[in-house]
């Protein structure tokens, strides 16, 4: 029986919800599960299920944010290069460099990161899973975006839309090469 494609809408700001033991578990799958001391809830959210989107990687995670300081998304995205994903981001270059951004650590941690070199912002907001699933939407993956601002995501899997989003990733990957960068 074929699964049905994904296609679904999150919103946020996202319900407080505890997302340590789904986190725990990407870094340690089949380990016993230790329960979580932390007072918040622990049920489905948005926050949630984006992680769950993102951990579902099983080959490759294309990232292209203008923002990115989310401290649990951050750790999703070191687990699953750690796990052996191949992870490319690109980001802005501007934003890059301010305090609270997770792109430092996640280019210490590894992974390729690219950015604009002064070409105005690189403001996208995507990601694909494994070539095949759509992440999309107005979130910046900033802690005010998820837990204040009124912000959407569309996932799909549908490739006459993932296939546009793989072809612009990868024209700004090249183009953001660095070996293509002018010095004056």
């Amino acid at each position: 029986r074929q699964r049905r494609p994904l296609r679904e809408v999150l919103f946020f700001p996202s319900l407080p919800s505890c997302t340590e033991g789904l986190l725990a578990e990407a870094e340690e799958p089949g380990a016993a599960a230790l329960p979580c001391s932390c007072p918040l809830p622990h049920r489905d959210c948005s926050l949630r299920r984006l992680l769950q989107l993102l951990l579902s990687a099983r080959r490759s995670l294309d990232i292209c944010l203008f923002a990115f300081s989310h401290q649990q998304l951050g750790r999703a995205v070191q687990l699953l290069h750690r796990r052996g994903v191949r992870v490319r981001i690109v980001t802005d270059e501007q934003y890059m460099g301010l305090r609270g951004s997770q792109i430092g650590l996640l280019r210490h941690a590894g992974i390729q990161v690219r950015h604009d070199q002064d070409t105005g912002y690189m403001h996208h907001k995507f990601a694909i899973v494994d070539r095949r699933t759509l992440i999309t939407g107005s979130l910046n993956w900033t802690t005010s975006a998820i837990q204040s601002n009124r912000e959407n995501l569309l996932v799909l899997e549908d490739i006459e839309y993932v296939k546009p989003f793989l072809d612009e990733f990868e024209r700004i990957w090249e183009e953001y090469n660095p070996t293509n960068y002018r010095f004056f």
